[in-house]
């Protein structure tokens, strides 16, 4: 018994050591935005506008890269809105460019962005979309563009931008993933994919550009009411409507604060959520280490979390089950 109970607070002792140390070593001072340049793939509107009026408020000087105009002047309009109230002094300009077209295009953007605001200091890559089908519904083209421009669009843009951040030896990248990225889901098999690839993307440049004090973010959004969203709803089987309903629907400007928030602090992983602190500790696997919190959750609590996530795993099993079995019967009755 005295043996055990000397385990224990050995135990104990050794795992708040743990802890002590590690908060020393990631334990990092929260990067200024003021006066600095931060670039915005899709930020003329849903999670990429509202993380525009975030850094502007904290006094970025903003670009916005999208596709269309209208949108991209509106979104512009609004952000400078922002920026008037905090009387920063900042300032907001739009390209039109489609990411997933031509890197020569994408590449004079990026250009003329640093030209008129100086070198991006923090990239963050929200455009991306999502279409819900069954996998064998999901056409090779539409297959390849959501390929392109969730994922492709995103290398392309990121390798412009690291080659100046790399030379001023500082910067934050930031890729925006999806929850489904971390878990496979009835009808996302090619968004999932797509979305999965930015992360092995991301933890691969986390390796290389470390020494040059370049941090690298990625954002794990739940369900988050867009315009995109509105837009995958269209196609959605019940299925992945049922599954996703489970976790509820959160504002694009809470996605996005944390967003800023945990970019400018140098931590790996972003979400909101508590099923998104489930699959980000789940999923960490060898993904980089930035802090002690996260770091200390995945060692401790993957074994009960993964625990906790079969259950939602047989609850999805169900509702697949079910909604097979109910259009089976409808055959049978016609």
């Amino acid at each position: 018994m005295g043996l055990c109970c000397g385990i224990s607070w050995l135990y104990a002792i050794l795992v708040t050591a743990l802890g002590i140390a590690l908060c020393n070593i990631f334990t990092r001072k929260k990067k200024d935005l003021k006066g600095k340049h931060v670039l915005i793939t899709g930020g003329s509107s849903g999670i990429g506008l509202s993380v525009a009026h975030d850094v502007a408020g904290r006094g970025a000087n903003v670009t916005l890269i999208a596709r269309s105009v209208s949108n991209l002047e509106k979104a512009r309009d609004e952000v400078a809105g922002t920026i008037s109230k905090v009387a920063s002094g900042g300032k907001v300009q739009f390209f039109s460019a489609d990411l997933s077209g031509s890197p020569e295009k994408v590449s004079l953007a990026v250009k003329s962005a640093e030209a008129s605001l100086g070198p991006v200091f923090m990239l963050v890559n929200c455009a991306g979309f999502s279409r819900a089908q069954k996998f064998e519904d999901i056409s090779p083209q539409l297959l390849k563009q959501m390929m392109d421009v969730n994922y492709t669009g995103s290398f392309i843009i990121t390798q412009e931008v690291v080659r100046s951040m790399k030379q001023q030896r500082e910067g934050v990248v930031v890729f925006t993933s999806s929850q489904a990225g971390l878990l496979g889901l009835y009808g996302f098999t090619a968004y999932s994919a797509a979305k999965s690839a930015l992360v092995k993307l991301a933890e691969s440049l986390h390796m290389e550009v470390k020494p040059y004090n370049i941090t690298v973010t990625v954002c794990y959004p739940p369900d988050t009411d867009t315009p995109g969203f509105e837009e995958e709803n269209k196609t959605k089987p019940v299925e992945t409507k049922l599954i996703s309903e489970a976790a509820g629907l959160f504002k694009a400007d809470d996605v996005a604060k944390q967003l800023v928030e945990d970019a400018l602090s140098g931590s790996f992983s972003s979400t909101v959520g508590f099923e998104g602190f489930l699959l980000t500790t789940l999923c960490a696997g060898m993904g980089p280490i930035t802090d002690a919190k996260s770091f200390m959750a995945q060692v401790f609590l993957s074994g009960i979390i993964r625990v906790i996530t079969s259950f939602y795993l047989w609850k999805f099993a169900r509702t697949v089950e079910g909604e097979y079995k109910k259009r089976a019967a409808g055959k049978k009755s016609e």
